[in-house]
């Protein structure tokens, strides 16, 4: 798959992805595009425990000049880590900040494993469900990503190959395919299609949250 253009993701200049939409904790350093540190860890949870330390231990504590940030959908907690972390080092630095989708990525970490190939993505959500979407051989959306129960994203998924934390249990559910079981990965950001990347810094968690506010209780006044 090819890199993304210099107009997105520039040239001279130093890069932090930060990846925490999944169980993985994942964060990458560039330099040029060319890949410099990198961390993947998959932890369940404990996000934000782990994920300062992980970039302090990157060179120059992985100081950048840009830092691309996930912006889902995924796991309520994790992203709002990684954005939370995100906004505060791009304040403290003065760098610019873009996101981009998980299911993007994923995309692209197959594609870097088998080119040319479209794929259909499979990813854990909440209460049972997955995140499905279908991406063209170039790593471009085929529709937009839903939260649905196992038999719907099994009955929605276009390709033969299925790729995500959640490919095995779609395959099996649809009877036919190839599972490719992956994480999401920082260190692939780069090859992540150009147009996908932004500067909208929206999380999007693909599903209503669990918690409801409470209802108001009005009181009256005597």
């Amino acid at each position: 798959m090819r890199s993304a253009v210099a107009g997105k993701f520039g040239v001279n200049m130093r890069q932090l992805a930060i990846e925490c939409a999944s169980e993985a904790c994942s964060i990458a350093l560039f330099e040029d595009q060319q890949l410099l540190a990198h961390y993947h860890e998959v932890l369940g949870r404990g996000h934000a425990e782990r994920l300062i330390g992980l970039i302090a231990k990157m060179p120059d504590k992985g100081r950048a000049d840009r830092i691309l940030v996930s912006r889902g959908p995924g796991s309520f907690t994790g992203l709002r880590i990684g954005m939370a972390a995100a906004r505060a080092l791009s304040l403290a630095w003065r760098s610019d900040l873009l996101s981009y989708p998980v299911l993007a990525l994923v995309t692209s970490h197959f594609l870097s494993q088998h080119a040319n190939t479209p794929v259909s993505i499979a990813m854990r959500a909440g209460h049972g469900e997955i995140f499905q979407q279908d991406f063209d051989a170039n790593g471009l959306p085929q529709n937009t990503a839903a939260s649905l129960a196992p038999a719907d994203a099994a009955r929605r998924a276009a390709h033969a190959h299925v790729a995500g934390t959640m490919a095995q249990q779609l395959v099996s559910e649809r009877g036919h395919g190839e599972p490719h079981v992956l994480y999401p990965d920082a260190r692939h950001v780069m090859a992540i299609a150009p147009d996908l990347i932004s500067d909208t810094l929206t999380l999007e968690y693909g599903r209503a949250p669990d918690a409801k506010p409470a209802p108001l209780i009005q009181t009256s006044r005597p």
